[in-house]
């Protein structure tokens, strides 16, 4: 019996920490970004096949210009500037998809 309460316990402070990070989400996210609509969201998402583009056309060049060969020290790191900027602006429209499945942003 006291496991099943202690149990209980648990999941009722799950829940109200999972309804706190909602509310939270909600509010700090809708005060910062417009509503949501599916032509509000095409610019990020050209922008991130844009730079999905410009990462895998480096990758191609340098494989092309290399033929095999290691890259040298500023071609890795263009190739890695690359990637950073392609990860970063897909891993944003991941959190945008996640925010808009849980309901923290308003839709247009």
């Amino acid at each position: 019996m006291a496991k099943e309460s202690k149990s209980k316990k648990r999941q009722r402070l799950l829940m109200q920490i999972e309804q706190g990070i909602s509310l939270a989400n909600r509010e700090v996210i809708d005060g910062l970004i417009p509503p949501v609509t599916a032509e509000s969201v095409m610019p990020f998402t050209i922008s991130v096949a844009r730079l999905r583009a410009k990462y895998l056309a480096a990758a191609y060049e340098f494989a092309e210009k290399e033929h095999g060969n290691a890259l040298d020290e500023s071609e890795v790191t263009t190739l890695r500037r690359h990637q950073e900027m392609y990860e970063a602006a897909r891993d944003a429209f991941e959190a945008l998809t996640t925010a808009i499945e849980r309901g923290y942003v308003k839709l247009g």
